[in-house]
Formats: C-alpha cells, structure tokens, sequence
C-alpha cells in the first residue's frame, strides 16, 4: 500500500515499481482474454496509461490487485469488442507464426505447446465476458466475490457465466477429444 500511495502522490519511481511487479500479470490476464499477443501489447500499454491516470483517485475501497483485475479485464473485453475482425486477422496471423515455431521447436516442448493451443482455443469459443470469469477463477485462481469485484458485476452473474462457459467447454472439449482419434478408429473390431 505504501508504493500505490507513493505513486498516488506523484513518485515516478514507484509506479515504475508497480509496473514492474504487475506488467507480467497484467498481459498474461489480457492474453486470456484477447487471445492475441499483439492486442496484449496493446490492452497492456493502455492499462497502465489508465493506472497512471486514475491513481490519485484510488480510494482503497478495494484491494489494489482487485482494482488491477478490473481495469485490465475491462479493458481487455472492450478492445476485444472494438476490433473483433482486425484482430481476428492478427490472430490468425499469430497462429500461424506460432505454428512456424513450433514446428521448429525440440520434441520435449511440443506436447506442453499443444496442451497450451487447446486451452487458448476453448478459451476462444467463449464470449469475452465469460473468458474473462473463466480466465480470472481457474487461471488466476479469484473467488467468486473477487471476480465480481474486479469485474463490477453480481456475484450471481459472475455464477451464471461460469456456468454457462462451463457448459460450453465441456461441449467443445468434447469436439476436440473427438477430432483427435484416428479416422480409422471406427473400422477395428474391439472384443473382450
């Protein structure tokens, strides 16, 4: 708290110091919730614009890293929804680039990339507001109360889209359980 109120008044050297104890957390959130590095780029420059900005009014009415989630989340699902088809190309753009590394990456990596690619594409057939309560419970580890803190929503809301996000991943899990048996798979006789 000491650092926050030192930033507060005007310290150069202690916003710079929270900076650099949140701007990993803060584009690893926005990652999940983009699905797009450059956008992260974008979501995390801006949140600390907005930080800096909005630090003299900081109340401590809730605790910095709730405030944290807050803006960061927000912002991340408003540049989602400002440029949903841009980025849509650049994460496509992204895909591919990613899949160029992998390919050229050691054998060992391979398996914990592709695990990683699945979670980032069952993220991606959620809607922004529910990539986010899921980003911030099962990833960032927030209770339901904290979710609904950073995200100004009801706690009820924040139930019903972890829910109804839930439900879709197990259904598009599913899918891609599916996809990755063998075509053949059908055509063996199985018997006990």
């Amino acid at each position: 708290m000491r650092l926050v109120k030192a930033a507060a008044g005007g310290d150069i050297n202690a916003f710079e110091e929270i900076y650099r104890l949140t701007q990993g957390f803060v584009y690893s959130v926005a990652m999940r919730v983009t699905q797009n590095h450059a956008a992260s780029d974008d979501v995390t420059q801006e949140v600390f614009i907005k930080m800096y900005n909005s630090l003299k009014s900081f109340k401590f009415a809730s605790s910095f890293k709730t405030w944290v989630y807050r803006i960061t989340v927000n912002t991340a699902i408003n540049y989602y929804h400002k440029s949903g088809r841009e980025q849509k190309i650049k994460s496509d753009r992204d895909l591919l680039m990613e899949q160029k590394e992998r390919e050229e990456a050691p054998s060992r990596t391979v398996e914990h990339e592709d695990n990683k690619r699945l979670v980032d594409r069952l993220l991606a057939k959620l809607n922004p507001d529910q990539r986010a309560c899921v980003v911030l419970r099962e990833i960032e580890g927030l209770d339901y109360k904290e979710i609904a803190g950073a995200l100004k929503v009801n706690i009820n809301t924040v139930r019903s889209r972890l829910k109804r996000a839930r439900e879709t991943l197990s259904v598009y899990a599913k899918k891609e359980a599916y996809n990755e048996l063998p075509q053949s798979a059908g055509n063996y006789n199985f018997r006990v």
